[in-house]
Order: structure tokens, then C-alpha cells, then sequence
């Protein structure tokens, strides 16, 4: 399995917007919501648009852990989803297949993600990525790695630094002017 890398350069970030803005609404607000939310592709597709349209929060538990989780939704992501959502009923799901009454599944999703991300020259780019992606610009922004780590429901500050690539990050700066 590939190791992905959260997408670092806000450039690449809005390019990828576009990119998939172009091909689908639904493959954009895919994105939007995945880099806005931090949540897991598993816990994203199977929303419904009763799960967020008009709340300030996505409540969920979360597939991989069993975790009950309470996720604020920024005002940002409420006006898209508003947006998003006007012509479907609540119980539409938020990214439906085009091809069956459920949700997208995940390969398919990567496809459509992968695809734009090779298209607008991201490398080492999956479905992860977008969590990723939440996790490295949260930290960047707000330099609270415990919380953070709490957001991911992480038992510890430098899985959380390692899985957002920070820990890889310092140790390549140190790196690049070493010399003996």
C-alpha cells in the first residue's frame, strides 16, 4: 500500500478544487468536505444530507474506531453544504453513486480523486490524503498538536506529528544544510 502525503501547497489545494469542480459537483464537494472535516472516506460516503444540512455538527460514529464523534461544521462548509444540498431530499445520500441508489464506494472515489491529483501534478495523493490534509494545515494554523490528536483520536502527540508528515517535514529541514 502507498504511503499518501497530505497536499502542503494551498496553490495545489484550490487547483485540485477546480479540477474536480469541472468534472462533478459532487467529486468537488467530496474534497471540500474531506479537507474541511478531517473525517475518514469510510465515515464520509455514507453520509446522508439529513447528517449535516442545517446542523452546526456532523455526529457520527466512526467506522474504523467505534468512537462516537461530534465534529463542528465550519460556517464556510455550512454555506456549501446549503448550496449542495438545495435540490436533494434528506434522505439523499451526499455522494451518491451515479450508477445505484447508494453511496459512492471508496475505490471509486479514489479513482476520481487520484485522477484529479495526477492532473493537476499532486504525486503520493489518496483518499487519506484529504485527512491528511485537515491535520497538516489544523497544526499548521493552530500549532496544538494535543489537540489535534484528540480531533484524530490518536493516543499520542507524534503519531499525530507523524501522520500529518510534520515529523518528516523537521527532520528534512535539519537535514538540508548538514554537512560534515
Amino acid at each position: 500500500m502507498q504511503t499518501v502525503q497530505p497536499i502542503r501547497d494551498k496553490y495545489l489545494i484550490e487547483a485540485m478544487k477546480e479540477e474536480l469542480y469541472r468534472s462533478s459537483n459532487r467529486n468537488y464537494f467530496l474534497f471540500v468536505m474531506g479537507i474541511n472535516t478531517g473525517l475518514r472516506i469510510s465515515d464520509l460516503l455514507p453520509l446522508r444530507v439529513q447528517d449535516v444540512r442545517g446542523k452546526t455538527h456532523i455526529i457520527m460514529k466512526e467506522t474504523k474506531t467505534r468512537k462516537n464523534k461530534r465534529f463542528l461544521i465550519n460556517v464556510e462548509l455550512r454555506n456549501i453544504i446549503l448550496e449542495y444540498t438545495s435540490d436533494m431530499s434528506d434522505g439523499d445520500y451526499l455522494f451518491p453513486s451515479k450508477k445505484t441508489d447508494l453511496p459512492l464506494k471508496r475505490i471509486q472515489a479514489y479513482k476520481v480523486l487520484s485522477q484529479a491529483a495526477t492532473n493537476v501534478g499532486i504525486k503520493d495523493f489518496g483518499t487519506h490524503s484529504m485527512r491528511k490534509t485537515f491535520g497538516f494545515w489544523h497544526y499548521t494554523i493552530n500549532k496544538n498538536v494535543a489537540l489535534l490528536q484528540d480531533i484524530f483520536n490518536h493516543s499520542a502527540p507524534d503519531i499525530t506529528l507523524r501522520y500529518i508528515g510534520i515529523n518528516q517535514d523537521i527532520v528534512d529541514k535539519s537535514l538540508e544544510h548538514f554537512s560534515l
